[in-house]
């Protein structure tokens, strides 16, 4: 596929707004002291799902996702997932920028400078056929997530994401809009919590689309690092070529630091 130049330009100025941006608001901080907060959350799960989760792997998998970001608006926030195989099912680096801060309202644009998909397939090398993990380009991608605080449990967003298939084997015109409801901090038993997520999505690829009702259910503890949490995803009405129902059960570890550089 022949990537229109100036989609191909825009993904670029997008990507060097997001630097200077970052570079001017980094200046209201104090140049003494800088605080870059580090944290992320690693998954091992019987079925690995991916940012759309229309799409799962159907077998074990790693999931890792990760946040990097300190006292200016821009965030790096990569995704990376494997099959228990420890082969690369996807790569996924985003960078969000947050343009409005408010108490009650948040929102960020983002972009994903790679976004990567692999899959298992046959090539020939020296006259042999042989298996190779072959990587799947998307670009440019972008988002966009405003959201909008309740109160100190509920939030209610909704998160848009385009895309464009690289390969020839790829969808060229992907759009999946969310409407996202995060219920945090549900008292259940002693130290224990629950997070419920509830999403209701729209998936377009090409000439294919469909509506999706999605959901996760996580149970913490405060004293703990680890969670165990799932996730199901059901088809309301749709032609695109996946399972009409699926789901998983996760074991999670969370961690997360400040760092100080003066």
């Amino acid at each position: 596929m022949n990537v229109p130049k100036s989609l191909i330009k825009k993904g670029l100025l997008f990507f060097t707004f997001l630097h200077l941006a970052q570079f001017c608001f980094s200046q209201e901080a104090d140049s003494t002291k800088r605080v870059i907060n580090f944290k992320g959350a690693v998954s091992i799960t019987n079925n690995g799902f991916s940012l759309v989760p229309t799409f799962s792997l159907g077998k074990p998998a790693v999931v890792t996702i990760f946040s990097i970001s300190g006292k200016g608006r821009l965030s790096f926030e990569p995704e990376i997932r494997y099959s228990m195989e420890f082969k690369p099912w996807s790569m996924v680096f985003i960078w969000r920028y947050k343009l409005v801060r408010k108490e009650k309202f948040q929102l960020a644009l983002g972009t994903h400078l790679p976004a990567l998909n692999f899959i298992t397939g046959p090539v020939i090398k020296n006259g042999v056929q042989q298996d190779a993990i072959q990587a799947r380009r998307f670009f440019p991608v972008m988002e966009l997530i405003p959201n909008y605080v309740i109160n100190k449990n509920i939030n209610l967003g909704i998160y848009y994401l385009y895309s464009i298939g690289l390969e020839k084997e790829l969808t060229k015109d992907n759009h999946f809009v969310s409407l996202r409801v995060g219920f945090n901090d549900i008292p259940f038993i002693k130290r224990c919590y629950l997070r419920f997520n509830p999403k209701f999505y729209y998936l377009k690829l090409d000439e294919r689309d469909g509506f999706y009702v999605a959901g996760s259910l996580t149970l913490a503890h405060r004293d703990c690092p680890f969670s165990l949490s799932t996730l199901m995803n059901k088809a309301i009405d749709s032609n695109i070529l996946a399972k009409d129902f699926d789901w998983n059960v996760s074991l999670n570890y969370t961690f997360g630091r400040d760092y100080v550089r003066k």
